[in-house]
């Protein structure tokens, strides 16, 4: 599980957007757009800029190495078949359950023995 998430999060790329407003940080931002601050739209009246965007991008791991079991030198192949046999043999079946009375079937009762008799646990 740990060597799963390992490599999800080496392959995993993102961007991270900020936003100044002079040398002030005024926003960032990894999954969404930036907010503008309200120079910006006063600044596009004056046609000045003193707001401006950086956006890093966090690149991943690209290249993955794929390799097969023909890969493997015959030591190695030799070893991981005698490993897997010997794992898959170390767990040993249940035996099989006998139920003696399976195709059992009780009579039918017509009347309770115990009132006819007038038996009676005390």
């Amino acid at each position: 599980m740990l060597l799963a998430l390992l490599v999800l999060f080496s392959t995993v790329s993102f961007t991270v957007e900020k936003h100044f407003c002079g040398d002030v940080l005024v926003d960032v931002s990894v999954f969404a757009d930036v907010e503008k601050c309200a120079m910006e739209a006063m600044e596009m009246k004056q046609k000045k800029s003193c707001c401006k965007d950086e956006v890093e991008v966090v690149k991943g791991q690209d290249d993955l190495k794929f390799s097969s079991f023909e890969d493997l030198d015959f030591e190695q192949e030799q070893f991981l078949t005698a490993f897997a046999y010997s794992y898959i043999n170390l767990f040993e079946g249940l035996p099989k359950q006998i139920i003696p009375h399976k195709d059992y079937s009780p009579p039918n009762l017509i009347q309770d023995i115990q009132v006819l008799d007038e038996v009676f646990l005390i």
